[in-house]
């Protein structure tokens, strides 16, 4: 017999974002080292979930892989603590005032438990940056 049978729903709307554009280049790919950005943390009591996570290019920047870790909510520079669960291309922007800069989504989907992360990092660096928005929810 299933120990849970009743569907859990979210009980807020809850949507997070880097502290600043990630622009540094880290090639790491446990995510323990180099330049990390925290988009999203569950709720401390009662967990969260993440949707997805929304990349948007502040302007000019080079082709680069956006990582996407999972973090246990312990110290992220120790990689037993992170489990790389998503990549995706973006390619190389050029800023312009005269045709929008596309948006780029990773679709995640996750329910996390309490005060687990989910970190980011781009393999090459990107001259603008990108904006990083993670939306999802609280227990």
């Amino acid at each position: 017999m299933p120990a849970n049978i009743s569907p859990i729903f979210s009980l807020a709307p809850d949507i997070q974002w880097a502290s600043a554009a990630l622009i540094t280049a880290n090639a790491a790919r446990d995510g323990a080292s180099g330049t990390i950005a925290t988009v999203f943390t569950a709720d401390a009591t009662n967990g969260g979930r993440i949707e997805k996570i929304i990349a948007r290019s502040v302007g000019t920047n080079a082709i680069t892989v956006l990582r996407v870790w999972v973090n246990n909510g312990s110290a992220t520079t120790t990689a037993a603590n992170n489990s790389l669960i998503a990549e995706m291309t973006l390619p190389a922007t050029t800023a312009t005032e005269s045709a929008a800069l596309a948006t780029y989504e990773v679709p995640l989907s996750l329910a996390l438990p309490a005060g687990y992360k989910i970190i980011c990092a781009v393999s090459q660096v990107a001259a603008a940056g990108y904006y990083l928005t993670g939306i999802g929810s609280k227990y």
